[in-house]
Parts: structure tokens; C-alpha cells; sequence
């Protein structure tokens, strides 16, 4: 049956197909028994295999696999996929959560536009009936539930596929937690698919709540701008958090108490800055193609909107580019401080060896065995001897005064 999902069951007993079954990283250590099937599914819709036992951690484990397999690759972020479905048009507004995929086939051809939000990507199937009613690509599928791509825009004849990095700011030190956000848009139906539950699309959903005009008489790719917005307006904060790390670091230095730890807190301000310029940066080319798009489910009267998003994609950027140097400068400024204090280090002993090299110069003269040597013999020798062991480090330093190496 066409669309149909059939399913095929394993039974893998031996060593040798359990290890080729871990080397690919297909379930968890201790999840599979050595006497437990994996279970497989093949798509009839499109004739290939797909594995999803369990999720997979690096995208490197999905190697052996034919393009196209459902596997979701990334960290599991909710053990239960959450779907939540907002309807809406000038006059109606319905928020509802829903339990199947299925249910959705109510709002089609209703006349409103239907944001369907998919939280938690772990449940397969839900992706794979997705794609099965709404004749969604395999590859765009698989794209979906692989949380280690890169920012990016594709078109396709009855549907826009936009992927891109939700970056939100933890608690204490300065820390980003990453989450891929996918959008699917559709003529009257935007799918966003999350990896968890949090309060990314809270300032969308109460436009949609508290409007009655523009927001909720304009099509899909205005929602899909508003989603955009959200994620990319979220950045700001984490510019402004970033900021306030750096300072804290800046102060330390200029107060002269770097240490290790003031080194070790630059090295992960920089590796966080490394890792939000690769999700960043390709946002203003993905919002560029949006805008050369002929698509017509992008209507050309919010091209002007897109491109407020891509202005505000590229003040962030310029924003990272910058830090990134500032943190760049607090390395070289750290590297100085350590450096000027070894100097200072060097220059005491410098002065200390330069003292004593006169001094150990005459207690050698002296310290020697001739046995005519006439100012031994002198009552005042010894007391003489003293005064030019004081004479002697008392010009010295004198001497290093005047010059200003003391």
C-alpha cells in the first residue's frame, strides 16, 4: 500500500552482528541484549531502510547507511516528542496539543495557517508520517532529525526547508546551550521541529495571541518570518552576556590578578565564540537566498521584513567578529602580564647576582692558600675587608636607582 510503513524484525544473535551493529552506533550500551531484535523499518513509500532503534550521537555512526535513513542523530534532549498545533486566521485562533499526526488532516483546505510545533526529535515515526501526508522529500526528512547541520535554505516545488541554530544563553558562567530549529513551510502549514521544550517562540505565539490585524491575515512565510526573528533576536541577549564575561575577564587582567584560572575562563570565552560564529555566520547568506527566492510561498511584500532580519543577522556577526578579537587582545594582554612579571622576577635576581659577583670576587682573592699575602698580617684587614663588603652592594644600588632599573 502506498505510504504504507511495514515492519521487518531482525533478530540479530550473534557476536560478529552485534559488534558491526555497535560500531555503527546503533543503540545504547546495556538498551540491546545479545537475545533482543533491533527493530527496522522500510518505508514502502520510498523503498529504503531505515534503523531507528535508537538515537545515534555523531553523525559518523550513520556511515554504512543509504541516504535517506530516519535516524535521529544528536543528544536526546526529551524522551516524549510534544506536538502542539497553533490555528489561526483574522478571526479565529485555536491552540491545541495533539497526540497523532494524523489529526492534522482536520485543518487542511480549513482556509487559516496551521503552525504544528514538534518538540523532541527521538520518535521517528512522527517525522516519518510527517513527510508521508504531507509528501515531504526523504533527504529532508533525514536532514530534519540530524542536529549537525549547518544553516541553510532549500527550495523545493510545494514546500521551503529552512534549517538554522537556536543559541540561548545558560545560567552562571557564560555557556550556550544550541538547538536546531527546522521549519517546513507549506502553502497554509509551518512545521517547526525542535529538540526540546523551552520558551524560544514565546514572543511569536503572544503576537499571535494579542493580534487580530496584520499578524493574523498575513500568509505562512510571515509566521515563517516571525520564527526566523524570534531565533535570531535571541542572539542579542547572548551578544550582551558575552559582553558582560569579557569585561569581568578585562577587569581581572587590568587589576593585574591574572592567574591560571583567568586563562583557562579566556580559552572557553573563546572556544564558546569559535562555536557561535559557525552557527552564526551562514544566517545572513541562508536569509539572502530567501530573499532571491522565486518561490511563490514567499510573497515579495516581506521581503522587507527578511531583510530587517538579515540586518539584524549581520549586526550580530559584526558583534561576535569583534569580541573575537577583543578576546584575542585579553590573550596577548594575559601573555604580557605573565611575561612582565617573569621579568620582574629576572630583574631582582639580576640585581641580587650583580651585587654578590665583587663580593665573591674578593672572598676568593682572600679564601686562597699563598702564605705571603702581608694584609693578613694587618690588625685593621679584617674590619676594612667589611666596609668594602658594605661599600660595594651601597653603590651598587645607587647606581641602579639613578638608572631607573630598580
Amino acid at each position: 500500500m502506498d505510504g504504507a510503513v511495514g515492519r521487518v524484525i531482525a533478530s540479530l544473535y550473534t557476536d560478529a552482528a552485534l559488534k558491526r551493529a555497535q560500531h555503527q552506533g546503533i543503540g545504547m550500551p546495556g538498551s540491546c541484549p545479545a537475545s533482543d531484535p533491533l527493530t527496522i523499518l522500510v518505508s514502502t513509500r520510498t523503498g529504503s531502510v531505515n534503523i531507528v532503534n535508537e538515537s545515534l550521537n555523531y553523525p559518523s555512526a550513520k556511515s554504512g547507511l543509504p541516504p535517506g535513513s530516519l535516524v535521529h542523530v544528536g543528544d536526546v534532549h526529551a524522551d516524549r516528542t510534544s506536538l502542539s498545533v497553533v490555528d489561526y486566521s483574522s478571526e479565529v485562533l485555536q491552540e491545541t496539543a495533539i497526540g497523532s499526526i494524523d489529526e492534522l488532516l482536520a485543518f487542511r483546505g480549513s482556509g487559516t495557517i496551521t503552525w504544528v510545533i514538534v518538540e523532541g526529535l527521538a520518535n521517528v515515526q512522527v517525522v516519518e508520517r510527517i513527510g508521508e501526508i504531507f509528501d515531504i522529500h526523504q533527504l529532508v526528512l533525514e536532514d530534519i532529525l540530524n542536529t549537525h547541520q549547518r544553516p541553510k535554505f532549500e527550495e523545493y516545488e510545494n514546500y521551503l526547508f529552512i534549517v538554522l541554530k537556536g543559541l540561548m544563553v545558560k545560567g552562571g558562567e557564560f555557556s550556550v546551550a544550541y538547538e536546531q530549529i527546522s521549519l517546513l513551510v507549506l502553502k497554509d502549514f509551518v512545521f517547526a521541529f525542535k529538540e526540546k521544550k523551552d520558551g524560544l517562540f514565546a514572543p511569536v505565539l503572544q503576537r499571535i495571541r494579542t493580534s487580530k490585524g496584520r499578524f493574523r491575515s498575513l500568509g505562512s512565510d510571515f509566521l515563517t518570518y516571525s520564527i526566523l526573528d524570534a531565533i535570531i533576536d535571541q542572539n542579542f541577549l547572548l551578544i550582551d552576556s558575552l559582553e558582560e564575561a569579557i569585561t569581568v575577564q578585562e577587569d581581572e587582567l587590568l587589576a593585574g590578578n591574572s592567574s591560571d584560572a583567568t586563562l583557562n575562563a579566556i580559552q572557553r570565552l573563546k572556544r564558546e565564540i569559535v562555536r557561535v560564529r559557525r552557527y552564526a555566520s551562514p544566517i545572513r547568506e541562508m536569509i539572502n537566498e530567501m530573499l532571491r527566492s522565486e518561490s511563490p510561498l514567499i510573497n515579495e511584500k516581506t521581503h522587507i521584513y527578511l531583510r530587517d532580519v538579515s540586518d539584524h543577522a549581520t549586526r550580530i556577526i559584526e558583534s561576535i567578529e569583534l569580541h573575537r578579537d577583543i578576546i584575542s587582545g585579553l590573550l596577548e594582554i594575559h601573555m604580557s602580564s605573565v611575561s612582565n612579571r617573569m621579568n620582574e622576577v629576572m630583574k631582582v635576581l639580576t640585581v641580587f647576582a650583580t651585587i654578590f659577583i665583587p663580593l665573591t670576587f674578593l672572598t676568593g682573592i682572600y679564601g686562597m692558600n699563598f702564605e705571603y699575602m702581608p694584609e693578613l698580617k694587618l690588625r685593621w684587614a679584617y674590619p676594612a675587608i667589611w666596609v668594602v663588603f658594605i661599600a660595594i652592594p651601597a653603590a651598587l644600588l645607587v647606581y641602579f636607582k639613578r638608572k631607573k632599573w630598580l
